[in-house]
C-alpha cells in the first residue's frame, strides 16, 4: 500500500499520494486532472481571493481547469495561458526562461500568444496555479506578465508546499509539507 498524505482544503479532504522525485525529495502529489468536484471546489475558493483582478493567468497544464473555474466565477470571458512550448499560432508572441521547479528539475520556458498579451497589457493580473513550492514557476509567470505589460496584482494557489507557506506575497487555501 502506498503512503498517503491527507489535507483539508477549505472543508474538502484530499488524499495525496506521497511520491519520491528523482532528486530524492518526497512530495505529497496534488493533481487536479480529472478531479471534477475538487477542481470546482478549489476554483470557487480561489476566486474568493482574487477580487479586483481584471484578468487571470496560469501556466499549462495543471492550473488550466482551476483557472477556468475561477474565471467563470469572476465573470471573466477570457483568461491567459502561458504555454510551455511555442505553438504555430504564437509567431508574434513573447517568451521567458526561468529556473527549474521542484517537479521538473531543469530550466523551463513559457510562451504567450499575441491574443493573451493584448488581454494582459495594462491590466491588474492575478496569477493562479495549483501548488507553490520553490517559487520558480511563479517567477516565470510574474516575468511574462510584466513583459506583456501587465501588472502582477495577486498570486493565488490551492496549496503552499514547504517553506512557501511563509511567503507574504501569495495567498493559498491550505499547506502541505515537503516530506
Amino acid at each position: 500500500m502506498s503512503e498517503i498524505f491527507c489535507v483539508d482544503i477549505k472543508g474538502v479532504k484530499a488524499e495525496l499520494p506521497i511520491l519520491t522525485l528523482p532528486s530524492g525529495i518526497r512530495i505529497a502529489f496534488f493533481n487536479l486532472h480529472g478531479a471534477t468536484f475538487l477542481t470546482e471546489h478549489c476554483g470557487k475558493e480561489i476566486a474568493k481571493l482574487l477580487s479586483g483582478a481584471e484578468v487571470l493567468i496560469t501556466a499549462e497544464s495543471k492550473g488550466l481547469q482551476l483557472t477556468h473555474v475561477a474565471a467563470r466565477e469572476l465573470n471573466m470571458p477570457y483568461y491567459a495561458v502561458a504555454r510551455k512550448s511555442k505553438k504555430l499560432y504564437m509567431q508574434d508572441g513573447i517568451s521567458v526562461t526561468y529556473g527549474s521547479s521542484i517537479t521538473t528539475g531543469k530550466a523551463q520556458e513559457l510562451f504567450l500568444s499575441k491574443h493573451d498579451i493584448d488581454l494582459i497589457k495594462g491590466k491588474k493580473v492575478a496569477i493562479v496555479d495549483d501548488v507553490i513550492s520553490t517559487g520558480e514557476s511563479l517567477k516565470g509567470l510574474e516575468d511574462i506578465v510584466v513583459k506583456a505589460g501587465g501588472i502582477v496584482y495577486k498570486k493565488a494557489f490551492v496549496l503552499a508546499e514547504g517553506d512557501a507557506k511563509n511567503r507574504q506575497d501569495v495567498e493559498y487555501l491550505a499547506t502541505i509539507p515537503l516530506l
